[in-house]
């Protein structure tokens, strides 16, 4: 449908409102831009890390292919918790919470499997 909203001479300018698409294209494929890095690990038993940034490290020691996909798996919870705005950390704590509408419980950076934000990446529940 098209609206005139100023006319010239012979020239007429439309705006053309078009409030419904006449299709969705949705790809067959899943889009995914999450940078996945191999990184020379110091800390012992870390095997993949999340940064702020959204990008994810792997330990380079890791060469096992089902391996790096558990960890990718794993780590790619934690990047969509990021995103949705649940899980955020700074240099000295982590801070989550379970809805946006909830305020950030802080918690120590100390490593704990039992953690919410884990238990969920354990579960590989997003």
């Amino acid at each position: 449908m098209a609206v005139t909203i100023e006319k010239i001479g012979l020239i007429k300018i439309s705006l053309i409102k078009n409030n419904t698409m006449s299709f969705k294209i949705k790809p067959p494929y899943k889009i995914d831009n999450t940078p996945i890095y191999f990184v020379n690990e110091d800390e012992e038993g870390v095997m993949g890390r999340t940064n702020m940034n959204g990008s994810i490290t792997i330990n380079s020691k890791i060469t096992d292919a089902s391996t790096i996909k558990k960890v990718i798996d794993h780590e790619m919870v934690h990047v969509d918790q990021i995103k949705s705005g649940l899980l955020k950390y700074d240099d000295k704590n982590i801070y989550y919470r379970t809805s946006t509408k909830t305020p950030f419980k802080k918690y120590s950076r100390k490593y704990n499997k039992n953690s919410p934000w884990e238990e969920q990446a354990y579960n590989n529940k997003k």
